[in-house]
């Protein structure tokens, strides 16, 4: 629970700092992804077992497909709830929690839709980090997992090591980067449609 307090206060103060003063980072935030990425990596890499990855099997397409399915039909019924057109129920919620890219690609198309497709897959990986460590010891810790989304791969990766282990890390990871290679062309044939 102390993680989750850091995390919130690491936020709040980012925050309070941008308001006030907006420092022009340029891509920092880009290079501090890519080093925690390298360092996870290391630490994969160290305790790394080519067993471990032959023991994934199947369940490493099941389970991101089961997020992005589980994901959109989410969407579906958030668009038939809130009386949306059902094509950026399912674009917003494809996403997976990539609002990075969501977020932008729907904005090519709709401004309003953009922003709720950044804001709805920010709160995801938001929510990723608050629930995951109580979440995994309620469920197995591996299909907790799917709460990330896309961010398995990278940013949420370091909550989902610590709270579920080395042998989740390599599961979230492979799941992320499923996710991440399908989205990039599943949300253009959405927008498409």
């Amino acid at each position: 629970m102390r993680f989750v307090l850091y995390v919130l206060a690491a936020l709040l103060l980012g925050m309070t700092i941008g308001h006030f003063y907006a420092p022009d980072f340029g891509n920092l935030y880009e290079l501090m992804l890519y080093a925690l990425i390298f360092i996870i990596g290391i630490d994969l890499g160290m305790n790394f077992r080519a067993s471990e990855l032959r023991k994934l099997g199947k369940s490493a397409l099941f389970l991101p497909a089961g997020t992005l399915v589980g994901s959109m039909l989410g969407g579906l019924v958030a668009a038939l709830f809130l009386g949306i057109n059902l094509r950026w129920g399912l674009a917003i919620s494809a996403g997976c929690g990539w609002y990075s890219l969501t977020g932008p690609l729907i904005a090519q198309y709709s401004p309003v839709y953009g922003a709720l497709g950044f804001l709805s897959n920010l709160t995801r990986e938001l929510l990723t980090v608050l629930l995951y460590p109580s979440l995994s010891r309620r469920i197995p810790a591996e299909v907790a997992v799917t709460i990330g989304g896309a961010t398995t791969m990278d940013t949420t990766l370091a909550i989902m090591t610590k709270f579920g282990g080395r042998e989740v890390a390599v599961i979230a990871f492979v799941h992320g980067f499923v996710l991440t290679a399908v989205i990039p062309f599943l949300l253009p044939l959405i927008l498409g449609l």
